[in-house]
């Protein structure tokens, strides 16, 4: 797995062949270097020079031009990972956030200096509450897990607020996202697994079975992660409404119904949407993120403060809420990222946003349309339904036939300078694809990815043992999945790499 890398897959630290890190202090005369000493507070000196490669400015240069050159992102090509709506960042919205006038804003100005920026983002709470139909929305949460367990705190204050803590329970499909239950959890509730049915839908009669006077609320997204509209949702809220529990929507996959239908007229109570990946502000490698979060009267009263509030003469954050559940997240949320969610929103417009998930939805099914002929892959639950923004596949009749994996067919994705789809998600599909073109994608490039796949099928079925050793042609080849996942593997600094790599390596050292 560790073995000799090449030029370009190098560490910046590998480059100094002397492995010494000299600094041009050490040059000096020694009187001079004594005075500099003696000029830098004992408190502060460093001990010994900092840990810094010995290399000129092109060689820096190149070496990072390079690692750029070795990343794959939506400005490259198609990005199709299931559940995660990466779509391609407008540019404009970049110059916009990286406005000087935005970066010079300092959190802790007073309010009458910042009245600009607050106007924005009070405007964007408007905008997306009447998005989502909620009565009111914070955009303090920094992403959509964040907003999930935001909106568990909320239940949970409402519910105490109304002297029934002895709701405990959230209601979760088995299709959902895994920070769904992870969420609840960590907000104190006992997760409650709902199956689905037949039609990749949530169970109506196994829910109705679950709730009972425990039911703190339900979890739901919808379209689900199957990409399946949930056609019950208005019985299922009111099944829910009627045990007096709360409906909370997961907004990833909001892409789907956006300027179509709103989450709040289907019956849900809170909302969170993801800016970063609906609209637009760019979505991947850990952030940042925003998961602006909304809710129904009276939950406004539970919202975390400050919320940003406009008095008809200023715009103002406010504080003065005794029920709040308090801050999740420092300042204001991730107004950077915000920013870009409002440039979005005000280009594209109503009708822009509808053809938002117009396009979305023809994308997908359009692609299911050019594979639906193999036999080799499945379209699990009900194959007959459309789907929406995203499609789940089961590669299962492949890997029956010849052993090959889902995760041996995205491998030769990646060959193809491809990026791989979600696979292995959700669970409850075997040997899962889950591909999602957003609005973004061409014709062409749709036609090119489904072409790829009934390759990678068909290679499969003639040579199945190519496939246990790709990719070959990515900087990083094959990874023990067993090493990879272990803790004595991981390095994440130059320090751990030289010692838990280069002392196992030492033609490295």
């Amino acid at each position: 797995m560790f073995k000799q890398a090449k030029w370009n897959e190098k560490l910046i630290f590998e480059y100094d062949e002397s492995n010494t890190y000299k600094l041009f202090f050490e040059d000096l005369p020694e009187n001079e270097r004594i005075y500099i000493m003696n000029s830098i507070p004992g408190k502060i000196r460093r001990e010994n020079p900092p840990n810094i490669p010995q290399l000129s400015e092109i060689e820096a240069v190149r070496h990072f031009t390079r690692l750029s050159q070795m990343s794959y992102g939506v400005d490259l090509g198609v990005y199709p990972l299931g559940s995660c709506t990466m779509k391609y960042n407008p540019k404009i919205n970049e110059e916009i956030a990286n406005n000087d006038k935005i970066l010079w804003i300092h959190p802790y100005q007073d309010e009458e200096t910042i009245q600009g920026i607050l106007k924005i983002l009070y405007d964007l709470s408007l905008w997306l509450a009447e998005i989502v139909g909620v009565d009111k929305v914070s955009l303090q949460p920094a992403a959509g897990a964040q907003a999930e367990f935001t909106g568990c705190l909320i239940m949970r204050a409402y519910h105490k607020d109304n002297n029934e803590e002895n709701r405990t329970e959230i209601l979760i499909p088995d299709s959902a996202h895994g920070t769904n239950p992870a969420s609840a959890a960590q907000a104190g509730f006992k997760v409650v697994t709902i199956p689905s049915d037949d039609d990749g839908c949530i169970d109506v009669e196994a829910l109705k079975s679950a709730v009972s006077a425990r039911t703190a609320g339900l979890m739901l997204t919808n379209p689900n992660t199957l990409g399946i509209f949930e056609k019950n949702i208005l019985e299922v809220s009111k099944i829910i409404h009627e045990v007096g529990g709360l409906l909370y929507y997961d907004g990833a996959n909001l892409n789907g119904i956006l300027g179509k239908v709103r989450p709040g007229d289907m019956g849900f109570d809170i909302v969170h949407i993801n800016v970063h990946k609906t609209f637009s502000a760019p979505h991947g490698g850990g952030g940042p993120g925003a998961g602006p979060i909304g809710v129904k009267k009276p939950l406004d009263e539970y919202l975390p403060v400050p919320t940003v509030e406009y008095d008809k003469h200023k715009y103002y954050l406010n504080y003065n809420k005794p029920k709040s559940i308090g801050k999740v997240k420092g300042f204001y949320g991730n107004i950077n990222v915000l920013l870009k969610a409002a440039a979005y929103i005000l280009h594209m417009g109503y009708e822009g946003l509808k053809k938002v998930s117009e396009y979305s939805v023809l994308n997908t099914n359009y692609f299911l349309k050019l594979i639906k002929d193999n036999s080799y892959i499945r379209l699990p639950f009900n194959p007959s339904i459309p789907r929406k923004h995203e499609c789940v596949l089961s590669l299962a009749p492949l890997y029956d036939k010849t052993k090959v994996k889902a995760l041996d067919v995205a491998k030769w994705l990646l060959d193809r300078g491809m990026h791989a789809p979600t696979i292995y998600f959700p669970l409850i599909v075997k040997e899962a694809l889950m591909i999602e073109f957003t609005e973004c994608e061409s014709k062409e490039n749709i036609e090119k990815y489904a072409r790829a796949l009934l390759e990678a099928i068909e290679l499969a079925i003639k040579e199945p043992n190519k496939f246990s050793s790709l990719p070959q042609n990515t900087s990083v080849k094959r990874l023990d999945d067993v090493k990879a996942n272990h803790p004595a593997t991981y390095a994440l600094s130059w320090k751990m790499y030289k010692k838990k790599i280069l002392s196992r390596t030492p033609h490295l050292n």
